[in-house]
């Protein structure tokens, strides 16, 4: 019964990773498309478009952020492997135990305080498309929480997953 509910768990962040993995490329073309758009916009057409620069900036934002649950579901966060490597096995377990432990209060943290941060956003307005700052904003408590969730369900796995595009060296 345990077993089944850690595969269930561990399939759920599989999956949402692949989606967030998606949708990260996903952003990332939009941003370049939208880059390009301002810059043939700017030097070639003289359409005179500002919104550009700051679409490709809340963009960007969103796509980095998100991009870092990516790095947590393959334990790629910044860790101390340096000193783990001249710890014994033991310690080494130890030692990724407390940072797991330190990166989600860290996450679950900024999840609360992106969540007053996004509030407060609806009293601030974008300079060019005159929306609430609310969904610009809304990128970090999101993305915090998907951090927390994959890093979470790391602290548990048994396995590490090997991304399709990834090498191992040993």
């Amino acid at each position: 019964m345990e077993d089944d509910r850690q595969i269930l768990i561990v399939t759920i962040a599989q999956r949402v990773n692949w989606v967030v993995e998606r949708l990260c490329a996903l952003l990332m073309g939009v941003m370049v498309v939208v880059i390009w758009f301002g810059v043939i916009e700017r030097y070639f057409l003289h359409l005179g478009h500002t919104w550009t620069e700051e679409l490709s900036r809340y963009v960007m934002i969103w796509a980095a952020l998100l991009a870092v649950s990516c790095g947590a579901y393959y334990r790629e966060h910044i860790g101390l492997n340096m000193v783990q490597r001249f710890l014994p096995p033991n310690g080494a377990k130890i030692l990724s135990k407390i940072l797991d432990i330190v990166s989600f209060s860290f996450f679950i943290f900024l999840t609360w305080y992106g969540f007053g941060m996004a509030r407060d956003g609806l009293g601030q307005y974008a300079t060019i498309f005159g929306i609430t700052m609310v969904v610009p904003f809304a990128a970090v408590p999101v993305s915090s929480a998907l951090c927390a969730f994959q890093v979470l369900v790391s602290m548990f796995r048994k396995s590490e997953p090997v991304g399709a595009s990834m090498v191992q060296t040993q």
